[in-house]
């Protein structure tokens, strides 16, 4: 396999590393803002049900396994804050979208000096939607699949084991196609044409989805994931991505 995992995992510090730059920070604004009102919304339902949760098995255990609420409790929050963490950058991604191109768009013209080809008047900005709509719908399909093949394996006694390793490289995998898709949908790439080229870069492409997908399940370093991750899926593929840089 092709690529550099420490590399890849690189790129997401040095897109966070740009994010302060004129010209780029103004593109971080909204999505910024986008993804600390849905993170308060969704931590506030999370601690709502992660409180009821721990009444509920405090009431369900026996005396005699009390102790074990020590290390359910710690546990029980954890979960609740990966999964608030994971579900406030998910819905940042569907909402401001269009804004990830126009930062994908800046951060590759900035690096290359080339001017990035972009739509112009109101009808083709309209008439992508619905290619917008089926590029989503085939990510989805592609996601499925796999995800029911880990999700049976792991519930199958030994191979289970597995079923950790399995999620989060899975994790890493589609992060990288989603974040790469921006600016290589600018060059308007198809879906398919952006899984060959992160599978010609796959350890890169890995190192990449792995670091941005660990840093979403932190609660409030969350926050500046997207951003950041939009601006270092441009740098990986302006520098061993695209063609013309090969």
């Amino acid at each position: 396999m092709k690529g550099n995992l420490v590399t890849g995992a690189g790129y997401f510090f040095r897109g966070l590393s740009m994010l302060p730059e004129k010209g780029i920070r103004s593109f971080v604004i909204l999505p910024l803002a986008a993804n600390i009102i849905l993170f308060g919304v969704l931590g506030s339902l999370a601690y709502d049900y992660v409180q009821s949760l721990i009444t509920s098995t405090e009431e369900a255990l026996p005396d005699w396994l009390g102790f074990l609420t020590w290390l359910l409790i710690p546990l029980l929050w954890l979960a609740g804050g990966l999964l608030t963490g994971y579900a406030s950058t998910l819905l940042v991604l569907l909402f401001t979208s269009p804004f990830h191109s126009l930062l994908a768009e800046k951060v590759e013209e900035r690096v290359t000096g080339k001017q990035v080809p972009a739509l112009e008047g109101f009808l083709p900005a309209l008439l992508e939607i619905p290619r917008g709509i089926v590029k989503e719908i085939s990510k989805f399909a592609y996601y499925i699949p796999m995800a029911l093949f880990v999700l049976v394996l792991s519930f199958i006694p030994g191979l289970n084991t597995l079923s950790p390793l399995l999620w989060f490289l899975l994790g890493a995998w589609m992060m990288s196609l989603q974040f790469l898709d921006y600016p290589m949908d600018n060059h308007r790439y198809s879906f398919k044409e952006v899984r060959n080229a992160c599978a010609a870069r796959r350890l890169s492409s890995l190192g990449f989805g792995g670091m941005v997908a660990f840093i979403s399940g932190i609660p409030f370093v969350n926050l500046i994931v997207v951003p950041a991750a939009v601006v270092g899926a441009t740098l990986l593929w302006c520098e061993e991505l695209d063609p013309d840089s090969q």
